[in-house]
Formats: structure tokens, sequence, C-alpha cells
């Protein structure tokens, strides 16, 4: 039978790029972002190049939380069953605490934490109704350790979804749950959400970083850096290494 991915922010960057490559894996997709124009213009690509996969589309603003939960059930009912959730959408505004930009702060932590909350949450009711699913996170390298600058709130939301995907795991263990969670951390894949920040080691284009996302995600494991080399390297250094050492990579 044919798996059912639901991707979250997926008009644009990562999740643009997964649907892409779930699509060649001949995956049925739901895919919700608050730009519908692209959404529709990504699903009539898409079909015309894989007739065979089932594609659905819907407005989301992943920051109304009444309508994740509606949106999802949605996706339910049309398809079926939901064989995984990737909670990808968010956003990388921000500055330095304290400069005046808590306008932007405050809507990074929301979009990335809260309203990744509930893309869990509602992704978990239905995984429980059916006994089965896999949720996944997308993360970030830069979870691993406090950073700098516009980085500072962004990498603290990435810590906190990686605590709370990690919490999720324990209790779906502790409860003998056939559920499955990963997550997911990339190194510095190009996106729209990076696309202005220049010389930067290590970044990939958005197709390989995509390619190589799916692939891991295929794999249904705990937790992936993505791509592995050299960011499984950097991850354990990361944790280990002086603050003013990892902050340079911020």
């Amino acid at each position: 039978m044919r798996k059912t991915i639901l991707i979250t922010g997926a008009s644009s960057g990562l999740g643009e790029g997964m649907a892409r490559e779930f699509a060649k894996h001949g995956r049925n997709l739901a895919l919700c972002a608050r730009r519908t124009e692209r959404l529709d213009a990504l699903k009539q690509e898409l079909e015309q190049q894989y007739p065979n996969i089932e594609i659905r589309v819907k407005a989301l603003d992943v920051n109304q939380h009444d309508d994740v939960f509606r949106v999802f059930k949605e996706f339910q009912a049309e398809f079926g069953t939901l064989d995984r959730v990737i909670v990808n959408a968010g956003m990388g505004k921000g500055a330095s605490l304290g400069t005046g930009y808590f306008h932007a702060n405050v809507q990074t932590a929301q979009t990335n934490f809260v309203a990744a909350l509930a893309q869990c949450e509602a992704a978990l009711e239905i995984f429980r109704a059916q006994n089965s699913g896999h949720l996944v996170t997308i993360s970030s390298i830069s979870a691993l350790r406090g950073m700098p600058r516009a980085m500072t709130v962004y990498a603290a939301t990435k810590a906190g979804l990686l605590a709370l995907t990690e919490g999720i795991r324990a209790d779906l263990i502790k409860s003998k749950s056939p559920i499955k969670v990963s997550a997911i951390l990339p190194g510095y894949i190009r996106s729209e959400i990076n696309e202005k920040v220049k010389n930067t080691p290590f970044m990939i284009d958005t197709e390989t970083g995509c390619r190589k996302l799916v692939k891991a995600i295929e794999k249904e494991p705990v937790q992936a850096y993505v791509p592995s080399w050299p960011w499984a390297l950097i991850g354990f250094l990361m944790k280990r290494l002086p603050l003013k050492w990892v902050m340079k990579l911020g």
C-alpha cells in the first residue's frame, strides 16, 4: 500500500524539496502551507511527473492552532490514513536580545516551538487512533548549543523541539506504542530561510540537502544529522567544545 506523507511548510525551501523527493519515491503527499498558489503549482508539476501518486494541498498557517488540528484530520479523512507527518514549518527571524527586536524573536519562538507543539499534538492524536505512524521533527544542528545574534532564539526553539521529540519518544516507549519518532538535525542546507547568508562553511544546495533528508527520514532513525558528514562529527564536537569556539558557527 502506498504511504501517505504530510509535510507542513511545503510551499518553499526544505518542505518543497522534500515533497519533490518523496514524490520520486512514489509516496502520496498531503502538503500544506500559507502560500496556496505555490502549493497549487507544485501539485500540478508533480502530478504531471508522477501520475500514479495522489497529491492534496491545503492552506495552513501553523500559528492558527485550531486549523492545524482541522487540516490534519481533513487529510486523514481524505487519504484514509496518514503514515508520516513531517513537522517542518518554521522561520528564522530574530536579533540579539535587548536590541529592540522582540517582535521578531517572539514570532520565531511561537512558530518554531509552540506551533510545532500543535503539529505534534495533532499528528499524535491521529497516530494513536491508528496505532501506527511516523512523526518526524525538523530540528537543526544549532539545537546543540546556544548561538549568538540572529541565531539565539532560533537555536533555542530548535533545542526545545529536539527535547520535545525525545520526550514524545520516551512516552511512546513507556506505553509500548508502535508509533515511531525521529528528530532530524540538518546542517547548513541552502533554503529561503538562509538565502541571504554568505560564505557559510559546509553549505550544500537545496536539492542535494533534500535528497539526503529524505534518505535519512526513510530509515526512520531516532535521530540523524543531515548530511551525516561532516555534521555528525561537528555535532559531537559542538557538545564538548568551549562556547567561544562553538559560537563561530552562528
